[in-house]
């Protein structure tokens, strides 16, 4: 894989994972949702979320990272740039870690390294094309 190629699948990468922070901390302020505190609770908490600064965040930075994606897509074959996706998984299991005090435990380190080991594997595999 060229190195401006993988540059290209690591911004939409990024900006996924950024997306899914922004989300997060979007969602952490209206606190636990519901469906029992019926529909108008509901559709007061989606208004109130619906106009917090980290969800519109969140939502533009999915915006800007299928565009970008897009663009990888033209470039990389799906089969090698979709598993590069998983990178994702283990920027915001340490992310979350650090900014939300997200548990890390033994099992989901080995989780990571199994991603880790997966990812380099089908990066190397698209070389020799």
């Amino acid at each position: 894989m060229k190195v401006f190629d993988f540059v290209w699948i690591l911004s939409g990468v990024l900006l996924n994972a950024v997306a899914q922070l922004l989300l997060k901390a979007g969602a952490a302020s209206a606190g636990e949702i519901t469906l029992a505190s019926g529909a108008p609770a509901l559709w007061r908490t989606a208004l109130g979320l619906a106009q917090h600064p980290a969800i519109l965040g969140g939502l533009t930075c999915y915006a800007v990272s299928v565009v970008v994606w897009i663009i990888a897509l033209s470039r990389v074959e799906v089969s090698i740039a979709y598993p590069m996706l998983s990178i994702g998984y283990v920027l915001n299991a340490v992310l979350a870690w650090w900014l939300f005090g997200e548990d890390l435990n033994a099992q989901r380190w080995l989780g990571i390294g199994v991603i880790i080991v997966g990812v380099v594997l089908v990066a190397r595999s698209g070389s020799h094309t």
